[in-house]
């Protein structure tokens, strides 16, 4: 009888398919098993910024928002991915850096600040990250977490049209001693191409908020499909029925190497009173992140207005 391939002394789980199509579980192993050799040769260090600057979102439109390796990596910790800013993430990253602007440490965030007075309209949302430090295995009180993302129309304050002159739907929070921090918003649209979603970023503390390259995660939320179709059936909302008829978890380039698994968050409330979306992000201090804010022309896409104020995939 014929023997079973084998890579690196161990079986093919499935010994009719080609190495990388041996599944979730045998590359896990393979890459743990190489940890563990490294580590006892007194490479672990290397090995661990190896993994994630190997296996993770690369920061492109148009990527699948990670690769397997980082989804077995994040399966194995519960660490949230990695994920691209995208091309409009206010952080001085890709243009305009309204992390610098006093102001910006808020838990309201539907209207303007500063000199600008728009206000964000749509269904209320409250939304509550709960974010946990790996490292010390603690909440991570004291982070500085920034939250931004689309209106009622798919368009992003600082960037689209007819809102270049608004930096509503972005906002700092600190972490209390659970590691909670808390937004009030409005429901975000569905715009072509992407899941509905919000961006964050996670800094160590207040004072490093003003420096993109300080962030120690960045990554989004994904909102469940029920709460998207209640709001969306509401007014002001009616382009978002047609776009998320179009995409799926699964097949979004941000979510859908693992459906969302560490990013779905969980609603409660209803589309009058309003949605209450809540996620625990896990953050790992000892890795280098490997995402997050893309300058002009580079990963994450131009920061120049879309047409008729619908933003490309990011």
């Amino acid at each position: 009888m014929a023997q079973s391939p084998t890579y690196e002394g161990r079986r093919y789980a499935r010994p009719g398919e080609d190495l990388e199509d041996q599944g979730l579980g045998f590359d896990l192993g393979t890459m743990l098993r190489r940890r563990q050799l490294l580590r006892v040769a007194g490479l672990g260090a290397a090995v661990a910024g190896l993994t994630a600057a190997c296996g993770s979102d690369t920061g492109t439109d148009t990527g699948a928002g990670g690769t397997p390796a980082s989804s077995a990596a994040t399966a194995s910790t519960g660490e949230i991915p990695d994920e691209t800013a995208g091309p409009y993430p206010g952080d001085g990253s890709n243009g305009p850096n309204v992390l610098t602007d006093s102001g910006v440490v808020r838990g309201d965030i539907r209207s303007s600040f500063g000199t600008a007075t728009g206000t964000a309209q749509g269904v209320p949302m409250t939304l509550e990250l709960t974010i946990v430090d790996l490292a010390r295995n603690a909440p991570f009180a004291g982070a500085a977490v920034y939250v931004w993302h689309c209106d009622r129309e798919g368009r992003y304050s600082l960037y689209s049209d007819g809102v270049t002159d608004q930096n509503y739907l972005r906002g700092v929070q600190l972490a209390d001693a659970q590691g909670k921090v808390t937004f009030t918003s409005v429901f975000p649209a569905c715009y072509a191409g992407r899941w509905p979603h919000v961006h964050f970023e996670v800094y160590p503390d207040r004072t490093s908020i003003t420096d993109a390259t300080k962030a120690v995660a960045t990554s989004q939320v994904a909102l469940p499909k029920d709460a998207c179709d209640t709001v969306y059936a509401t007014t002001g909302y009616a382009a978002s029925v047609r776009n998320l008829a179009q995409v799926t978890l699964s097949g979004d380039n941000v979510f859908g190497n693992d459906g969302g698994t560490l990013q779905l968050g969980t609603t409660t409330g209803d589309a009058t009173r309003g949605y209450t979306v809540a996620l625990t992000a896990k953050v790992d201090t000892r890795t280098t992140p490997t995402a997050g804010g893309a300058g002009p022309g580079g990963p994450g896409g131009p920061g120049g207005a879309p047409p008729s104020g619908m933003p490309p995939r990011r």
